[in-house]
C-alpha cells in the first residue's frame, strides 16, 4: 500500500503522461523523411547526352528511368554521407577542398586548416563532383562493411562454370611468321612466293622479300582476336579458311594492308577450358556480382528512410 501511495504523486503522473504523449506523437505524427529529388531537367538531359555519347542513340523510356533511379540513389548516398559527417574525416575531400580554394585564389595568408574551414563554410563540398563521388564511394564501403556479401561456394563456382562453358572455351592459338607485300608491291608477290618455295627458304631468310610491317614479322600463340588487331579480321578469316598446317607456308593471304605469305610454325586447336584454368576469373565475376547485389540490398533498405521523388 505504501508503494501505491508513492505512485499517487502528481509529478509521477506528469512524467508518465508526457512519455505516453511523446510516444503517440512519434507514432501518429512521425518526423518527415528527408526528400531526395526530383532531378533538375538539366541533369536528366546530361544523362541522356552521356547515353548518346556511349551508344550513339537516345535511351528508351525504360533505360532513362533506370538512369534517373541510379542518379537518385547516388544523391541519397551523398546525402547520408553528409548526415554522418563523413566529409569531415576524409583526406581526399580535405585535399580536394584545399585545391579548390587555391584555384579560386581564396584564403591567401591562411593556414591549410583555416582554408579548409573556410571551404566548408562556403559549402564548396556540396557542389564538387569529385567530393560527391568520393563520399558515395566511402558510403558504399560502409554499407558493405555492415552487410558484406557471402563468399562464393564451390557449388556456386561449379554452377557458374557449367553455365558459361561455351563462353569460356579457349580459342585456337597461332604461332606464325610472314612475308609482307604492301599495296605497291602486290604484283611482285607471285614471283617472290615461287622463289621462296623453289629455294626452300625458312621464314628468316624469306624476309629479304618483305616490305616493312610495323607490328612485326613473328607472332607467337596469338588468338584470332589478337591477330585481328595486327592484321584485320579479313586476314584471320582467310587464314582459317586456308586450313593451316604447322610446318608449311600458306597464302598469299590478303589483309587490310596488303598480301602476306605466312609460315605456320605451330597451331593449338581451340578447346574447352578446365575449371582450374578459369577459376580466378569465375571467382572474380561471382564476387563482383555478389558485391553489387549486397550493395543494392543495402541501398534499397536505406531508401525506406527517405522520400525519393522522380
Amino acid at each position: 500500500m505504501r508503494f501505491l501511495a508513492r505512485l499517487n504523486r502528481p509529478w509521477i503522473h506528469f512524467i508518465v503522461l508526457g512519455s505516453l504523449l511523446y510516444y503517440l506523437q512519434t507514432v501518429l505524427f512521425p518526423a518527415p523523411k528527408p526528400v531526395i529529388g526530383p532531378l533538375a531537367p538539366a541533369r536528366i538531359e546530361a544523362l541522356q547526352q552521356q547515353w548518346v555519347a556511349a551508344t550513339g542513340r537516345l535511351p528508351s523510356d525504360e533505360q532513362l528511368d533506370r538512369m534517373i533511379s541510379a542518379e537518385l540513389d547516388r544523391d541519397m548516398l551523398f546525402q547520408r554521407a553528409l548526415e554522418l559527417d563523413l566529409h569531415l574525416y576524409d583526406t581526399v575531400v580535405y585535399q580536394r577542398l584545399l585545391r579548390n580554394m587555391s584555384f579560386l585564389q581564396l584564403g591567401e595568408g591562411m593556414s591549410e586548416q583555416e582554408q579548409y574551414q573556410q571551404a566548408l563554410e562556403m559549402r564548396l563540398h556540396l557542389g564538387d563532383e569529385v567530393v560527391k563521388r568520393r563520399l558515395i564511394q566511402v558510403m558504399e564501403q560502409l554499407l558493405l562493411g555492415f552487410n558484406p556479401p557471402a563468399a562464393p561456394t564451390e557449388a556456386e563456382l561449379q554452377a557458374e562454370f557449367e553455365a558459361r562453358r561455351e563462353e569460356l572455351r579457349l580459342p585456337p592459338r597461332y604461332s606464325i611468321e610472314h612475308v609482307y607485300f604492301n599495296a605497291q608491291r602486290e604484283a611482285e608477290a607471285e614471283a617472290a612466293v615461287a622463289a621462296i618455295n623453289e629455294q626452300q627458304l625458312d621464314p628468316a631468310a624469306a624476309l629479304e622479300f618483305s616490305s616493312p610491317f610495323l607490328p612485326g614479322y613473328r607472332f607467337t600463340r596469338q588468338s584470332p582476336d589478337q591477330l585481328a588487331r595486327h592484321f584485320g579480321s579479313a586476314f584471320v578469316a582467310n587464314l582459317e579458311e586456308a586450313g593451316p598446317v604447322p610446318g608449311t607456308w600458306v597464302g598469299p593471304l590478303r589483309s587490310t594492308y596488303g598480301l602476306h605469305y605466312v609460315w605456320v610454325d605451330a597451331l593449338e586447336p581451340g578447346r574447352d577450358a578446365t575449371l582450374e584454368e578459369v577459376r580466378v576469373r569465375l571467382l572474380r565475376d561471382i564476387e563482383s556480382r555478389k558485391t553489387a547485389e549486397a550493395l543494392q540490398r543495402s541501398v534499397d533498405a536505406m531508401r525506406e528512410n527517405y522520400e525519393v521523388i522522380k
